[in-house]
């Protein structure tokens, strides 16, 4: 780690703290003994979404929240539960170590955590991920989930 006063890489730790997802380090220069902070976040792999089009994307974890948000509207479901879902969703496709997930991947696992928490918000994220043309489409999924 070099100095932001002096640029010397010759430094002291001289606490450490967790912060949420981070490590806060308050270190000391050796040579000038100016006192800083640093940060130290794990790095994650960065993942690709295999679209149904047939493009790629970088996965955004913003996209899938609001596509969770909407399926969600005028329900009684708080913003803790979709931010909660959104992250154990995160983490279980780290847990894949692929570097690519197909969009089917991600639809699945939010289907099912949907089908938990609500079942109008299900059926509403259903109507798009699978594409439903005519409400015969909606009749015909309802039934099969029964």
């Amino acid at each position: 780690m070099n100095c932001p006063r002096c640029k010397a890489d010759n430094d002291k730790v001289i606490d450490t703290r967790a912060n949420g997802d981070s490590v806060r380090r308050r270190r000391e220069c050796l040579e000038c003994s100016k006192r800083f902070t640093t940060y130290e976040y794990v790095e994650r792999v960065s993942l690709t979404v295999a679209k149904r089009d047939g493009r790629r994307e970088p996965f955004q974890r913003e996209k899938l929240e609001s596509g969770i948000k909407m399926a969600c509207v005028k329900r009684p479901v708080s913003s803790e539960k979709i931010h909660e879902m959104v992250s154990m969703i995160e983490n279980e496709l780290s847990h894949l170590n692929q570097i690519e997930v197909s969009y089917t991947t991600i639809g699945d696992l939010v289907m099912n955590e949907l089908a938990k928490l609500d079942p109008v918000a299900y059926v509403r994220f259903a109507s798009v991920y699978k594409e439903f043309r005519e409400v015969n489409d909606f009749t015909i999924f309802v039934r099969k989930d029964d």
